[in-house]
């Protein structure tokens, strides 16, 4: 079975995120979801939180898998015997750093590949990290995530 990681934050999830793993899905038959402990970054939602909001995304989805991790994701996938991820590109900026990444991973893991995909039309701008920040401040965010997860992030800010 062709499987494929999709490490992240997910703080939260975005319509972003979505459109990425669904579009994966269409080429890999395993897609886990690797939600990363990430302290440093101080996350909103707790990794539980964060894990959940992920699976009620992809509930219609056959074969997906979710799972936190610490550490780097290359012992990850040595751990689940999955040896691809998936990375979203945004901007030309995403793809520097995206792109040293992964040749760093494939310097300590030779078995391992990265597909870089690309967000649907109207997504490129979305980040995690911006809409924490719009909605805290009272802005609509409701065209970037699922209804759930607005309701989640209103729940943290009103």
């Amino acid at each position: 079975m062709a499987g494929i990681i999709y490490p992240g934050t997910f703080d939260p999830i975005t319509l972003g995120h979505v459109d990425l793993v669904r579009r994966a899905s269409k080429l890999f038959d395993r897609i886990i979801i690797a939600v990363a402990q990430s302290d440093k970054k101080n996350p909103l939602f707790s990794l539980e939180d964060r894990i959940e909001l992920c699976r009620q995304c992809f509930s219609d989805i056959p074969g997906m898998e979710y799972v936190s991790f610490k550490g780097l994701t290359i012992d990850l996938a040595d751990r689940l015997d999955c040896h691809t991820f998936l990375r979203g590109v945004r901007a030309v900026s995403d793809y520097e750093y995206e792109l040293q990444l992964a040749r760093m991973n494939r310097a300590m893991n030779p078995k391992v590949e990265t597909l870089f995909l690309t967000p649907g039309e109207g997504l490129s701008h979305v980040s995690s990290s911006l809409l924490r920040e719009v909605a805290s401040m009272g802005g609509d965010v409701s065209r970037f995530v699922p209804p759930h997860v607005l309701e989640a992030l209103n729940g943290k800010f009103n």
